[in-house]
């Protein structure tokens, strides 16, 4: 140890100094490097350094993970961090790790905890740096209050020997026992350099392997909890033997160091050892007894190890969202809660594989459904990819060079092979063959799309090329194999070759996002957590929700709406006092209209909407557009819903069909006329489709994209219902100018669009064409609704089948572009490293650089004349293009 001291202190140095706010991999990525520079300038350090065993403690370690530090090393390095920088550590938590382990680490020591949005904060920062109480600052946005300065800094001064600090404008004494914590829930904050050289930055990010052994002692605590409370039985015991271990060593230090003269006369010394010596043996065979024991106890974990696993990947999809969309926020906690449930409600057998299997297909569609209610109709395939290939890295099925070539189609560098089709194939698709045919199962792709290219025609030419079969050998392509080659011929089908992709992997239910559903959001709900919905559209507030209270008896003065803006805070905060002691619901809408309010309403959701002092049937209602300002503890604790047209005609029509008013029986057959009413009913509800579901064709749909939604469609429901029981006969000419002049052609401003949706209506509101004959019950509908294909043939909207193309290619385009937000800007296993990558771009863009030309040979040739004033003009643009 005292010869690698002096490389191990230096490598342990430089890694408290600079490496607390990095990731793991470039944390060890840093040390490696360093350990090689110690070598090359031969500086003695240990083989195999890791700063555990060169700062840590171990009895003080397993101390940290018995209060709730994840056991992995990356984890283990922080807390090793945090208590030997010499700046207070300012913590990245967005899964709330280090917040928890410093609440259970501190909680003997009286812990103080704070946050910016206490009125109070500054007076509790100063009595615990007078008294020596350590203080926790939570939620901690990018910017600090200027009053912490001197905090940061630790600016003390003396007088009369007794040492003071300036907060503010008081002064108090400062305790050297005084310790001060700060941590952000913001996933990647951006500080400002002079904030960040006055903290520790650390990334308390959790590690894969840190979840992975939360999640297996959860689900061992459920599948055999006599064995999980053993271990933990355990785990204090050898805490509280190592102690004990240490304590006795430094008895002895410290007897050895004060006895006087011979030792081997000094019986009081000859008497402690002697004593130590056999307490030692005792705590060491305990020791060997317990590791035994432990041994065994984790074997029969381990057999539980394939679910944490799983569910470890299912959570680092979901953290990815974020980069998506700011308002994709999932906490931890929510999702060991879903973890939780999933295992308790999950088919129980008594063979371990067969329950390890229903546990995984259980709480992956759970989280499947979950989080899909929360994201926008663009995102939901989306996620459903990430999923599953999330699941395949997981298993080692998927290569990341592959798919990485899906996503970016690979490096553009200078194609030597000319196109043998230019007349169909498109230079682009030409040079993603070229590239695919490098990657490890489409070795010689090259060669036979050049000697083949007619088979390649037929599917560049096919309807449904990512249904047909593949040419020759290429037939036996798969998965993400497969979808590179319809990539690179007909990008506009990736989209539906992506929705089979899922399908074949993971399930039919995984491209069938769940249907708007608000009572189900309620039932997860309770007087804790704020259902908040991020609308697209903020109709939701003031008819679902209403509509939904009502049937809850919670309508009427019950429920109390309010539209934030400027001066409403107070108002709204008031709402929420009152409904969390009488037990209504609130309603808050426009939330991104009052950004400036936010982290009031953070500080309300925290302190005072809390289980103890919250009556059970209270509920806060949030709806906003999406925005970066919206609280990320809100966001995470709260159930998130987004409201928008679904997806499709099929999606729309089941929405329609799933919602009120026509999921309700009573409603659904309350008509005299019953079968022309159901003809009519499901006439509308088809039309709504289509005039939503058009406008993603551009303007090949509508000449200017208009906002239709559901309040158009109630109330031409309720106009046929009644008009049809009111008249005799079927006044179809009043139907008809009430939906497609007032209703949804209120909303049209284009003559040629008005015209359009006139036509589009007369279809479905026209007696002679009627195919329902009889009376047909309502399920019967949606089993027909659900039997549609996903994807709608552009003829069902009245265009051309090459109106898909711009659509498709569109829809693509945001797909990929969206999955590459989630990636890692490093690349892993055998993928070159970005400045590989860089490298190769720059030497492809030199190598296309012409020569420089020769001065002297063009002043030669050209001298500079007062008669030649073009032979001035050319020396100094030569002179420029060989800068």
């Amino acid at each position: 140890m005292v010869d690698v001291l002096t490389g191990d202190i230096l490598l342990s140095s430089g890694a408290v100094s600079y490496l607390g706010a990095f990731t793991v991999d470039y944390r060890i990525e840093c040390q490696e490097q360093w350990h090689i520079l110690c070598q090359e300038k031969n500086i003695p350090c240990s083989e195999d350094f890791t700063l555990s065993n060169a700062l840590g403690n171990q009895v003080a370690i397993r101390t940290w993970q018995i209060a709730g530090l994840p056991v992995d090393s990356f984890s283990t390095g922080n807390g090793i961090i945090v208590f030997n920088s010499r700046r207070w550590p300012l913590m990245i938590d967005p899964q709330g790790q280090a917040n928890k382990w410093i609440k259970n680490m501190e909680k003997a020591n009286k812990l103080a905890v704070i946050k910016l949005s206490n009125a109070n904060y500054v007076r509790i920062l100063e009595n615990s740096i007078q008294f020596g109480t350590p203080v926790l600052l939570e939620n901690v946005g990018e910017e600090l209050d200027p009053v912490l300065e001197p905090v940061l800094l630790k600016q003390t001064f003396k007088q009369q020997g007794v040492e003071y600090m300036k907060i503010g404008e008081n002064i108090v004494e400062y305790s050297k026992d005084f310790l001060f914590y700060m941590t952000t829930r913001l996933r990647n904050p951006h500080y400002l350099p002079e904030v960040a050289v006055k903290v520790c930055l650390l990334n308390f990010m959790i590690t894969p392997q840190g979840l992975q052994d939360q999640l297996l002692g959860l689900v061992a605590a459920k599948e055999k909890p006599e064995l999980e409370e053993k271990k933990n039985q355990l785990i204090l015991e050898s805490a509280a033997n190592s102690k004990q271990l240490k304590e006795i060593e430094d008895k002895i230090l410290e007897e050895l160091s004060s006895s006087e003269g011979n030792i081997l006369e000094d019986e009081t010394a000859i008497e402690i050892l002697s004593t130590s010596k056999i307490l030692s043996e005792e705590i060491s065979k305990k020791q060997e007894i317990a590791s035994v024991t432990e041994k065994e106890i984790d074997d029969t974990r381990m057999g539980y190890r394939p679910v944490a696993e799983h569910s470890s990947i299912l959570f680092f999809c979901i953290s990815e969202m974020a980069n998506i969309e700011p308002m994709y926020q999932y906490s931890l906690t929510w999702f060991i809660n879903l973890y939780l449930y999933s295992i308790a409600e999950s088919i129980r057998s008594d063979d371990v594989a067969e329950r390890i299997s229903n546990i995984v297909e259980h709480f992956t569609l759970s989280i499947y459904s979950n989080v899909c209610r929360s994201l926008f109709e663009k995102d939901k395939l989306l996620f459903s990819l990430l999923l599953t290939v999330g699941i395949m890295q997981g298993k080692g099925q998927v290569d990341d060079q592959v798919w990485r070539f899906l996503l970016t189609g690979g490096i553009a560098l200078d194609n030597p092979y000319p196109n043998p089709a230019p007349e169909w194939l498109s230079d682009k698709s030409w040079s993603e063959v070229v590239r695919g045919s490098k990657l490890p199962n489409l070795d010689g792709f090259l060669e036979h799309v050049q000697d083949n290219i007619s088979k390649w025609k037929d599917l560049y030419d096919s309807g449904k090329p990512h249904k047909d079969q593949l040419p020759d050998q290429w037939s036996n392509l798969v998965g993400l194999d497969r979808m590179i080659v319809i990539r690179c011929f007909r990008p506009d089908k990736l989209v539906p070759a992506v929705q089979d992709f899922i399908a074949d992997n993971m399930g039919q239910a995984y491209i069938e996002p769940p249907t708007f559903d608000l009572a189900g959001s309620y039932k997860d709900s309770n007087s804790g957590t704020d259902p908040t919905a991020d609308t697209n559209t903020l109709y939701i507030a003031p008819s679902g929700l209403l509509k939904f209270a009502d049937d809850l008896k919670m309508g009427g003065s019950k429920t109390q709406t309010i539209s934030l803006g400027q001066g409403q805070g107070p108002i709204a905060a008031q709402m929420i006092d009152t409904a969390i002691k009488e037990g209504t619901w609130v309603v808050l809408q426009n939330c991104h209209l009052a950004t400036s309010w936010m982290p009031t309403l953070e500080r309300i959701c925290e302190e005072t909407i809390t289980p103890e002092n919250t009556h059970p049937r209270f509920r806060l209602w949030l709806t906003s557009y999406p925005s970066d300002k919206f609280p990320v503890s809100i966001l995470q604790n709260g159930l998130k819903m987004t409201n928008e047209p679904p997806k499709g005609i099929r999606a729309n029509l089941l929405r329609s069909y799933l919602s009120h008013p026509i999921s309700d029986p009573d409603f659904f057959d309350s008509s005299k006329k019953q079968v022309i009413w159901q003809k009519f009913l499901f006439g509308l509800t088809f039309f709504h489709a289509l005039v939503q579901e058009r406008r993603n064709f551009g303007p090949l749909g509508w000449n200017i994209p208009y906002e239709f939604n559901e309040s158009d469609l109630r109330i031409s429901i309720r106009q046929i219902q009644m008009f049809l029981d009111e008249y005799d006969e079927v006044p179809l000419e009043a139907l008809t100018y009430l939906t497609g002049e007032c209703n949804y052609g209120g909303r049209v401003t284009d003559d040629k669009d008005r015209r359009l949706l006139l036509s589009l209506l007369s279809i479905f509101y026209m007696l002679s064409s009627c195919l329902i004959r009889n009376e047909i019950f309502f399920q019967t509908y949606v089993s027909y609704v659900r039997s549609l294909p996903i994807s709608a043939d552009p003829c069902v909207f009245g265009l051309h089948s090459n109106a898909d193309i711009t659509k498709d290619n569109q829809e693509t385009n945001q797909l990929l572009d969206g999955v590459l937000l989630t990636l890692p800007r490093q690349s892993g296993g055998g993928a070159k490293s970005p400045q590989e990558v860089v490298d190769e771009l720059a030497e492809d863009i030199l190598s296309k650089l012409p020569a420089d030309f020769d001065i002297q040979m063009v002043m030669d040739k050209y001298p500079v004349m007062y008669e030649e004033s073009m032979n001035t003009v050319l020396r100094q643009e030569i002179i420029r293009f060989n800068r």
